[in-house]
């Protein structure tokens, strides 16, 4: 089967709150990451995977973005840019991307560095037929604390700290053009709303990534990921 997805939309207008002082000045998917800013990384990761038609959702501060990238030639991709003049959150933005979307496109917050192989995704979602398909990537973390249980009063068991594993929203996403006629024009709403409402329907199904992504959400994160970038360029 031959999978053709036309472009990607990449959300970059969010105001990067978590992660002042750095977004005084610069939006968040403009901060560096090495030599590159976090937004290039992405964006040849998706030119790497197949995609070479972009269309950047961007709002605030957005002119830095545009002055960098332009119209991608010279990234070797085509840029189109939706901008929004006030915050929507994140499936608001994703609406301002509409009159440019007519296929099958991906979708993916401008906030995070994936390493996965998008084409076996969208095999999924075509072979699905969902209207979302949601990537997924396992997240370990250990609690803090001994966890108990517990039988008509007595204590049947104590494991300290154990290991727990969850699926979580790696905020990568392969979507069909009639999403956008499940989201409000011009006001802010949020992707976990708009994949509830889709939820609701049957139409959300999910691919389970071999890889994963990086969060680039709050300023801890942010200067550690920055750091070992650095380092692999031998800077440090």
């Amino acid at each position: 089967m031959t999978v053709r997805v036309v472009k990607a939309v990449i959300l970059a207008g969010g105001l990067g709150t978590r992660l002042q002082p750095y977004t005084m000045f610069l939006p968040k998917p403009m901060l560096p990451l090495g030599e590159k800013p976090i937004l290039e990384h992405i964006i040849e990761w998706t030119k790497n995977n197949g995609i070479d038609s972009i269309v950047l959702c961007v709002s605030y501060l957005r002119r830095r973005i545009e002055e960098y990238f332009e119209d991608g030639a010279r990234f070797g991709i085509n840029i189109e840019y939706a901008v929004s003049e006030k915050p929507l959150a994140t499936a608001g933005q994703l609406k301002t991307a509409e009159e440019y979307v007519d296929d099958t496109f991906v979708c993916m917050y401008g906030d995070s560095i994936f390493d996965f192989a998008l084409g076996a995704m969208i095999k999924k979602h075509k072979k699905t037929r969902a209207l979302v398909t949601m990537g997924l990537s396992e997240y370990k973390t250990n609690l803090p604390y001994g966890v108990i249980k517990t039988r008509a009063g007595k204590v049947t068991s104590w494991d300290e700290k154990p290991e727990i594993k969850a699926d979580v929203n790696m905020g990568c996403y392969i979507m069909e053009p009639k999403i956008f006629e499940y989201i409000p024009k011009n006001r802010q709403y949020g992707m976990d709303d708009l994949v509830k409402k889709a939820m609701t329907k049957g139409l959300v199904g999910s691919y389970a990534a071999r890889g994963g992504f990086t969060d680039i959400g709050d300023k801890d994160t942010y200067k550690k990921v920055h750091q070992d970038y650095i380092r692999r360029l031998g800077k440090i």
